[in-house]
């Protein structure tokens, strides 16, 4: 059986490296590598996948779950600079493939590991990572 819980994020970044001239990084990342950041409103999707517990019916108890990913993530990222705040970033590309890795790896040492794990991120209406430790 598989459940999810899914929360909202906005987190502003730039997608640039320091170590290329200011041309390709344009030409690389685009306007995503505007020196003044731009900011996505993320959804993130946490999937569990396990066995129903026979005592209480549930694979989970999804607050404790949504606990997890507020104390983990939404505290953490949400409403901040993923290149200036967040020290998970420090010599990382904040792309949506790592935030997606980035934020399973924070989340696959809180949730047992009895659960296989997934985190889909949606980044915008079109585009969609996901992340299952493989």
């Amino acid at each position: 059986m598989k459940v999810c819980r899914r929360v909202s994020l906005n987190a502003a970044h730039r997608l640039y490296r320091p170590d290329w001239p200011e041309e390709k990084n344009i030409e690389v990342f685009g306007k995503c590598s505007n020196p003044n950041f731009h900011g996505h409103n993320y959804t993130i999707e946490t999937w569990l996948d396990g066995p129903i517990d026979p005592e209480t019916g549930y694979v989970i108890d999804l607050k404790i779950l949504k606990e997890i990913i507020y104390r983990e993530i939404l505290d953490r990222f949400d409403h901040r600079n993923l290149n200036l705040d967040c020290k998970e970033f420090e010599g990382v590309i904040p792309t949506a493939e790592n935030i997606t890795v980035i934020f399973w790896c924070i989340l696959r040492e809180k949730i047992d590991p009895k659960y296989a794990l997934t985190v889909r991120i949606w980044e915008t209406e079109n585009n969609i990572f996901e992340y299952s430790g493989v």
